[in-house]
């Protein structure tokens, strides 16, 4: 079972820190011997940004230019190099334990990968991987792949072009790529297809790929977790 959690509109670092919060309980848990199933997969749009994983060495005049642009700009400890998240882009953030399914991240980044192009294929997209990780159109990325996985957990995810403003990508060579672009269902297709439309596909395809159910997460534990992340935040503060 994985608990689904509906974030909406987000910025990156409030997302950052509830990921976080859940891996954590993961974490707690597997200490204690304690056998809960904190498994959950967030879902969220995120505000204009630029993200960076660990293998990024981009230069401070590159990341001033960035934020000119009226984005944010965030390093990380994913996988992968630059990309960029927008309204219209359906983030999917599964924060799970991987001995519930494979204890193999290469199978996991695989899993992701299948749940999209199954998604594209209900809309009618031939969508493909290549050597380089994501899900392609021809030479076109619809969707990004960055992860992380500590002890098994995971944590950050999959990115998918829904209905975006794709021009914010004219201005990196997405997850490093030079001779490479990016595209979106809607795009393919010439239909609009909002984040809203696409979650129930993305959410069925994921069910089937992972073999699991999933159902909303309590919103006494959404409460719960969002206190915990106030309070780390008060603290840093102060």
């Amino acid at each position: 079972m994985v608990k689904v959690w509906k974030l909406g509109l987000m910025n990156y670092d409030t997302a950052l820190n509830i990921q976080l919060a859940i891996a954590r309980k993961h974490l707690d848990a597997m200490m204690k011997g304690i056998t809960t199933n904190y498994d959950t997969l967030l879902l969220v749009e995120h505000k204009p940004v630029y993200t960076v994983g660990i293998r990024d060495e981009t230069p401070n005049d590159e990341i001033y230019r960035l934020k000119n642009l009226g984005a944010e700009f965030k390093k990380t400890n994913r996988g992968g190099l630059i990309t960029f998240h927008n309204p219209g882009q359906l983030i999917a953030y599964p924060i799970i334990n991987l001995k519930h399914y494979k204890t193999s991240v290469k199978w996991y980044v695989n899993s992701l990968e299948e749940t999209v192009i199954r998604l594209c294929e209900e809309l009618g997209v031939k969508a493909k991987r290549s050597p380089h990780t994501g899900v392609w159109v021809e030479e076109n990325k619809i969707a990004a792949i960055g992860i992380h996985a500590s002890r098994y957990v995971t944590t950050h995810g999959i990115a998918i072009n829904c209905d975006n403003d794709l021009s914010w990508f004219q201005h990196i060579d997405p997850c490093g790529i030079a001779d490479k672009g990016v595209t979106s269902l809607s795009k393919e297709t010439g239909i609009e297809y909002t984040t809203e439309k696409i979650t129930p596909i993305f959410l069925r395809n994921f069910e089937d790929v992972f073999q699991c159910k999933s159902e909303e997460l309590n919103k006494s534990i959404q409460q719960e977790i969002l206190n915990d992340v106030c309070s780390e935040l008060l603290v840093e503060t102060n």
